[in-house]
């Protein structure tokens, strides 16, 4: 199974596509690609929301997912933040979507627990564990990480860990 992960901001969105391999190797999953899309701040917001859009579809082209996990909908308490995240997240969801993948969502604190042990883990914490779970020779950038992270959480949720799996959402 191979899993496109998003981490959804107006400015720097992480991405990550992540495959389960069979049998049991160690590790059990192989990172294929990971990386921030980046919106410079002068960019007007319609313009970064097309560039996620056409960034994320260039990753499924390449790399071909049969899924896309993304990261529910926060609490926040600026209602402009949260329409700017919502319109973000809309531009990832689209562009998985018009590849017809089923779209999962998981809460930035169930991914947290999943991949640290505990859902109010910092971002460095996320990206230390993302680079020893994933064997990665550096420590990926925070929202590449989150990324990753939402990836073996999916990874968890569908095939180890039954309590994860009861808070998966298809959007």
């Amino acid at each position: 199974m191979r899993v496109l992960s998003i981490d959804p901001a107006l400015r720097n969105t992480g991405f990550a596509v992540i495959e389960k391999l069979s049998g049991d190797p160690d590790p059990p999953f192989q990172t294929l690609v990971y990386g921030v899309i980046k919106n410079a701040p002068k960019i007007k917001q319609s313009g970064c929301l097309v560039h996620i859009r056409e960034q994320l579809d260039d990753v499924i082209r390449e790399h071909r997912p049969e899924i896309c996990a993304i990261e529910s909908v926060i609490y926040v308490q600026s209602f402009q933040t949260a329409i700017t995240m919502g319109a973000a997240r809309a531009a990832a969801l689209i562009a998985a979507g018009e590849h017809g993948l089923p779209i999962y969502e998981y809460a930035p604190k169930r991914v947290k627990q999943a991949v640290v042990g505990k859902g109010a883990a910092d971002k460095q914490q996320v990206a230390f564990m993302m680079r020893s779970i994933l064997r990665l020779t550096e420590t990926p950038d925070p929202d590449a990480a989150d990324a990753l992270a939402i990836g073996v959480t999916h990874f968890y949720a569908s095939e180890r860990d039954p309590a994860l799996a009861q808070d998966v959402k298809e959007v």
